[in-house]
């Protein structure tokens, strides 16, 4: 049900009277909701799919979408859940895509960086090799998890979404939205367990 206007997020009031006047065919609203939200759009395809130039044409067909369905919405929800349910339907819609292509899959990618790390680290044992990599060997085991793990983590890590939204968003209960958080969050400590354990150090000898 939509919320009492007491207790509705006024950024969330504000997107839905944009979205209003987008329904009645306001092109300035559309351009301000556009601007209010792409950067989120935009990051969390790109995280989604590993891809930031892919990412771009994605949340274009996303923002294209919202447009032509403005006159169907109904403000059930906050603004954002339904923004990133459209965003969501046509990752997961990419991602089948790129299935039936036979490109190489988000998790064959990760599994093959992750030799090629490894193989780095042996050939060049430097502390800061760790460092300078640390950023990449997140986002490469996030791209690795199965999507609806990978989206929850993304929607709760990058846009400190609650599990209410999180839930909203990709069509599940609350309890599973902890759960898919749970698993992804042991699959991640599991694969990057190289950065999170100390360096051993080597016993001087006598």
């Amino acid at each position: 049900m939509p919320k009492s206007p007491s207790s509705q997020d006024p950024e969330d009031a504000f997107d839905i009277s944009l979205m209003k006047k987008v329904a009645r065919g306001d092109h300035s609203a559309f351009k301000e909701l556009v601007q209010r939200h792409q950067y989120a759009v935009v990051g969390t395809v790109a995280k989604m799919l590993g891809n930031h130039s892919e990412a771009e044409d994605i949340a274009q067909q996303v923002f294209l979408r919202l447009w032509k369905s403005a006159g169907r919405y109904k403000p059930t929800a906050k603004f954002t859940t339904f923004l990133f349910t459209i965003t969501r339907n046509l990752v997961f819609n990419e991602t089948r895509r790129r299935a039936r292509r036979g490109e190489q899959s988000l998790e064959e990618q990760a599994d093959e960086w992750h030799q090629q790390f490894q193989e780095k680290e042996h050939s060049q044992p430097d502390a800061r090799l760790l460092e300078l990599e640390l950023r990449e060997a997140v986002n490469r085991a996030i791209t690795s998890l199965p999507q609806k793990q990978r989206m929850a983590v993304v929607l709760r890590r990058h846009e400190n979404m609650s599990y209410e939204d999180i839930a909203g968003i990709l069509g599940i209960s609350i309890s599973a939205v902890k759960s898919q958080l749970f698993r992804a969050r042991a699959t991640l400590r599991q694969m990057l367990s190289q950065f999170l354990e100390p360096p051993s150090n080597p016993s001087k000898s006598d």
